[in-house]
């Protein structure tokens, strides 16, 4: 009566297995969706406390751009470390790439940019509101053009691409990306051991912040004694009367209209006397705060936590120079790890010390931890590296146009991290990675960001060392 493959056994073990495959996709389904929920929620919330405390919230489209971008980001690095877990279904994760890449590229691309050049547009007095829409879509197809130019000067394509494959648009996504990571942890190599060693410190005194504000005092004196003496004369030249007259009283007011052409004199002096004072004043001041922050930083390092950090800093000093001379050899040699340094460091150990152990159970264990800190220090330093750019050049003018650009900086930023996180992980781990991306020139962009760091931390070097013999004002 049934078959050999119609059998109730076998039709029940089927519908089994689809109901088991059903719930494993419904599960998968709730972490990812529940996953981007709290990281939107944590991008709106980092959002209203930090970027817009001060500002009240005009554009709540900026507010969803920032957070779906932030969210996107968050969510490639939560699936690098579901790839070293095993959290989620293969065939899930490998979805999950594919719809936060393309969401991500949409965002980067299209509308985040179509919506900067549109809130630009509005800002500007100058261009009539009928002219927004098209302008807005000119401007958005220049920057397309330019940005897709881009790639002409990169050895980033693989002729197997077509011109509108994702590839094609990550791959000049992670120039921009990568320059901007390296340029900044060029900088924060440097700067983290500067700002944590004592060694780096000026010795500051109280008596050393007393005497300047003591000058700042004076030099404020002067200045409104000066000034006190400006508004005087313009009172007196203000009281001055001008009649109309003749030929013959023009003549002879010429004698008497010179106590007023001594007043305009006397105004024009003063004037250039206060301006040097209250440029003085103002380098005055800034002295002063340096010397305030100098001598904080100075009784924070004899606390239990400074001295840490003291510690710490003498270990980013080390790891700095290494870094400089790794990225030298680089490029000199034109040099690519072909092994994560996670299995390479655990193969050395294994080797030289004779200890045996699990090299691929340990690697996927260590290469959890690495990434797994190096994604939330990443997203921590980006942070709170927008944060202070954001509050310094920001205004209620400026904000909304300031947030796009750094979300769209962030979403970049975030892309090249998966580009070259993927070198620290083990080969096995990588596939899904070069499965999404393609097979894209992994190693100019490791190349490309030992180029920038090395720049980024040679300048800023010298920048550091420019403003550290820098001479107190006298």
């Amino acid at each position: 009566m049934f078959g050999p493959y119609d059998s109730p056994q076998l039709r029940s073990g089927d519908t089994n297995d689809s109901e088991h495959a059903q719930n494993n996709w419904t599960l998968d389904l709730i972490v990812v969706l529940g996953s981007q929920m709290a990281f939107f929620a944590l991008g709106w919330v980092f959002f209203m406390k930090q970027l817009f405390r001060d500002y009240e919230v005009h554009q709540r489209t900026v507010q969803a751009f920032f957070s779906v971008t932030f969210a996107l980001s968050c969510t490639m690095f939560e699936l690098i470390i579901f790839e070293i877990l095993g959290v989620l279904a293969n065939s899930s994760r490998l979805l999950t790439w594919r719809v936060s890449l393309y969401a991500m590229l949409v965002l980067l691309i299209c509308l985040v940019p179509l919506y900067f050049f549109y809130s630009l547009t509005r800002v500007i007095r100058i261009v009539p509101s009928s002219w927004v829409t098209q302008l807005t879509v000119a401007l958005w197809m220049l920057f397309v053009y330019l940005f897709w130019k881009l790639g002409d000067n990169f050895p980033i394509f693989s002729p197997k691409h077509g011109i509108f494959s994702i590839q094609q648009a990550i791959s000049r996504l992670g120039v921009v990306g990568v320059t901007v990571m390296a340029f900044l942890s060029g900088f924060g190599a440097v700067n983290a051991p500067y700002t944590c060693m004592t060694i780096f410190m000026r010795s500051v005194t109280d008596d050393d912040i007393a005497q300047l504000e003591r000058k700042l005092r004076q030099n404020m004196e002067m200045i409104v004694a000066k000034k006190r003496k400006l508004c005087l004369k313009q009172l007196e030249m203000s009281r001055t009367p001008v009649e109309p007259v003749g030929l013959f009283k023009r003549v002879i007011g010429t004698f008497s209209a010179a106590p007023s052409g001594g007043l305009r004199d006397q105004i024009r002096m003063l004037q250039g006397e206060i301006d040097p004072l209250e440029e003085f004043g103002k380098h005055l001041f800034l002295e002063l705060v340096e010397l305030r922050n100098m001598r904080d930083r100075v009784e924070y390092s004899r606390t239990w936590q400074g001295i840490y950090f003291n510690i710490a800093g003498h270990f980013f000093s080390v790891y700095c120079i290494w870094k400089l001379i790794i990225c030298t050899v680089n490029i000199v040699f034109d040099r690519v790890g072909k092994v994560d340094p996670i299995t390479k460091g655990i193969e050395i150990i294994v080797k030289h010390f004779g200890y045996q152990i699990d090299v691929p159970f340990w690697s996927q264990q260590c290469s959890f931890l690495v990434i797994g800190l190096i994604a939330v220090t990443s997203i921590r330093g980006l942070l709170l590296t927008i944060a202070k750019f954001f509050n310094a050049i920001s205004n209620r003018q400026s904000s909304n146009l300031i947030v796009l650009v750094l979300a769209h900086v962030m979403g970049m930023y975030f892309v090249s991290s998966v580009l070259l996180i993927r070198m620290n992980m083990p080969p096995e781990y990588r596939t899904i990675i070069t499965e999404v991306l393609g097979e894209l020139q992994f190693n100019f962009y490791h190349r490309w960001f030992d180029v920038i760091f090395l720049l980024s931390a040679l300048s800023s070097i010298l920048f550091l060392y420019l403003a550290h013999k820098k001479t107190p004002i006298k």
